[in-house]
């Protein structure tokens, strides 16, 4: 499986164009290593919008959703960091979600990404869910200049904390389709073709898809303790 764990937060957002070169400096060298510190955090990773509504996509893969609510992950959240709270008030339109892994299909990840946030109509979460994992999917990850396909769910509520409390209130994350790839043209034509707003809401999408572009800027991952 491409993605690390069983779990993932999923975050969307702009931020104010005179704090962008910071935010990238800080985001890099500070915060995702900070975040990977956690224990349970397992990846983190950095996407730029080439063709979205929003700037950045960043996703943190994580053992279990009981990691996003551990005492370790709160306490930094409610203990942010100076440079972290001199960079919260910068972010724009935030959206977080806390979300299981539901299907992951493929080896590793494509160094481009696109995203489709969505929501099913009520009643059809079954049926949207089925076509997308067992008609969709599947083929995707070995689809000339794609890598894999994953179905994230919302799991549980972030709460509010004290960094979210700088920023202003979140926005939720319901689904989110991810599929990534070496070809931003195939999944541009993906975005287009099967993935477009008409199948998805025939199939039971409550509405028009989210469905975005990103390029990946930078990732880490949780480093193994050293052994004696």
């Amino acid at each position: 499986m491409a993605l690390l764990g069983t779990a993932a937060m999923a975050m969307f957002f702009d931020v104010a164009p005179e704090a962008v070169a910071e935010h990238d400096d800080w985001h890099t060298h500070e915060h995702i290593p900070e975040r990977l510190s956690i224990p349970g955090f397992l990846r983190g990773s950095r996407w730029t919008a080439v063709s979205a509504e929003q700037r950045y996509f960043v996703l943190y893969e994580v053992a279990g959703v009981a990691v996003l609510s551990s005492a370790a992950y709160l306490e930094r959240l409610n203990h942010p960091t100076p440079w972290t709270a001199k960079m919260m008030p910068s972010y724009r339109g935030m959206r977080r979600g806390f979300c299981r892994v539901e299907r992951s299909f493929g080896l590793g990840l494509g160094g481009d990404a696109l995203s489709v946030r969505l929501s099913p109509q009520p009643g059809k979460e079954t049926s949207l869910r089925a076509w997308l994992t067992e008609q969709v999917m599947p083929g995707l990850a070995s689809k000339p200049g794609l890598a894999g396909a994953h179905l994230l769910q919302a799991a549980a509520a972030p709460s509010m904390t004290r960094e979210q409390q700088i920023r202003r209130k979140d926005a939720g994350v319901v689904w989110l389709l991810l599929v990534t790839g070496y070809s931003s043209d195939a999944l541009k034509s993906l975005r287009d073709g099967e993935l477009r707003s008409e199948p998805l809401r025939r199939h039971g999408a409550a509405q028009d898809p989210a469905a975005g572009i990103y390029r990946l800027g930078y990732f880490l991952t949780a480093q193994p303790p050293l052994k004696p």
